[in-house]
């Protein structure tokens, strides 16, 4: 691995498997260093086969003490820059962890250091690790850490750096709980797992009101996204007392977060928190290559999910009808004639599902191909984020567009569809 040694997010970055490819690694990653962080100088290490990237958050002071507080666990990446990261590793056995700490302790001493930072390490399937890099400053993921073992790490920061000696001992520092962070950024997952989108930010909603979320961002709705800077929105972290509780927090916050004007990640994001080999906790650094081998494509509706989003739209279409109805200030009487039931032909994803809509008091009864689908009238059209109960399950979804033709574009987990629906 040919790497900048001033490098960062996956920057000035080249496998070698030959003298050939070194020699041309050498020089492009040089060109990219000195472009990116105005440095050329390169580092050559050992290239790890089906790695997965673990790094050690380390605390030291200026008094010769120095603890670390875990793991975290990085191998999630597009490009090798990290996407989604967790702590502690599902990877990590006691006695790993244990070993993995003591070193970068033993480094975090021999060089002197007195502040937070992070020692990286790659390891193999047989938990043999190897050295990677230390990074001499917070990383982007410390919120993770904070969350499982309730230290503020920029507080014993400031506290080091003022020269206050370290209060916690290594005995102080535990594992609570599970936390994840995804990195939302202002890319296309379509193209390569993410590249840049740029636009205004014409409505932003962070989901902030969710127990155990906590939004790191610095964009307010109005907020353009240039080219000149890093495509990220949002650090959104999330944390449960469990791996399983902090995913379905993470699937929760992604369903509720409303960003339009860009095109963004969150559909990647979703998709992998759902997705078998994540969940078993059996990933590499390979992982989204190895999932997606012809590029992620959204989200695969199943038929139930198919009929959900036939219901949800078929439901919206009778919504505008009704509203289409309603005079402002008309104070004379008319006799209602809105049909008992409408039928209707919904489109998703070219697949049409023929549906009949009764409207009761509370609900909206859906009658379709597999039987009658119960949705409660619980929302507005002009609601951001609609959050309502198919047959007594939990559907969240967005309403992002919708026009006189009978078109629909609507987010449902992660992904914006475009749906049709039209009069039977």
């Amino acid at each position: 691995m040919v790497k900048a040694s001033a490098g960062g997010g996956g920057k000035g970055m080249r496998i070698a498997w030959n003298d050939e490819e070194a020699a041309m690694a050498f020089r492009l990653c040089s060109e990219e260093a000195a472009s990116s962080f105005g440095d050329d100088r390169m580092l050559v290490e050992k290239f790890v086969d089906s790695p997965r990237h673990i790094e050690i958050q380390v605390l030291g002071d200026k008094h010769g003490n120095a603890i670390h507080l875990n793991e975290r666990e990085c191998s999630i990446q597009r490009r090798n820059q990290k996407v989604i990261e967790e702590a502690p590793s599902p990877f990590l056995d006691p006695a790993t962890r244990a070993a993995m700490g003591d070193q970068a302790v033993q480094l975090s001493k021999a060089i002197g250091y007195d502040s937070a930072g992070t020692v990286e390490f790659l390891c193999d399937s047989q938990k043999n690790f190897y050295f990677l890099e230390m990074n001499t400053r917070l990383q982007v993921e410390h919120p993770i850490t904070e969350c499982i073992t309730g230290v503020d790490l920029v507080h014993q920061m400031i506290r080091t750096a003022y020269g206050h000696p370290l209060q916690l001992k290594q005995e102080d520092v535990g594992i609570r709980g599970w936390a994840f962070e995804n990195r939302v950024y202002a890319e296309d997952p379509t193209k390569n797992f993410g590249m840049p989108s740029i636009g205004r930010l014409y409505k932003y909603e962070e989901p902030k009101s969710i127990s155990g979320v906590r939004c790191d961002s610095g964009i307010e709705e109005g907020s353009e996204i240039s080219m000149y800077y890093d495509p990220m929105i949002c650090k959104l972290t999330c944390y449960g007392g469990s791996r399983e509780e902090a995913i379905a927090t993470s699937i929760n916050a992604l369903d509720k977060y409303v960003i339009r004007g860009v095109t963004h990640n969150i559909p990647l994001l979703r998709d992998v928190l759902t997705e078998p080999t994540f969940n078993s906790g059996t990933f590499t650094t390979s992982y989204l290559q190895e999932t997606y081998p012809d590029g992620f494509q959204g989200v695969q509706l199943s038929q139930a999910d198919t009929l959900a989003i036939s219901s949800l739209a078929a439901v919206c279409h009778c919504k505008e009808a009704e509203r289409a109805r309603v005079r402002l200030n008309e104070k004379k009487l008319k006799a209602d004639r809105t049909p008992a039931a409408r039928k209707l032909v919904v489109d998703v994803k070219g697949e049409k599902v023929a549906v009949t809509v009764m409207k009761k008091a509370g609900s909206y009864t859906v009658t379709g191909p597999a039987g009658n689908v119960e949705v409660v009238d619980n929302f507005s059209l002009a609601d951001s984020v609609i959050d309502t109960q198919l047959n007594g399950e939990s559907l969240v979804a967005q309403l992002i567009k919708r026009d006189p033709s009978g078109q629909l574009r609507i987010r449902f987990k992660g992904t914006a569809l475009d749906c049709m629906v039209w009069p039977a």
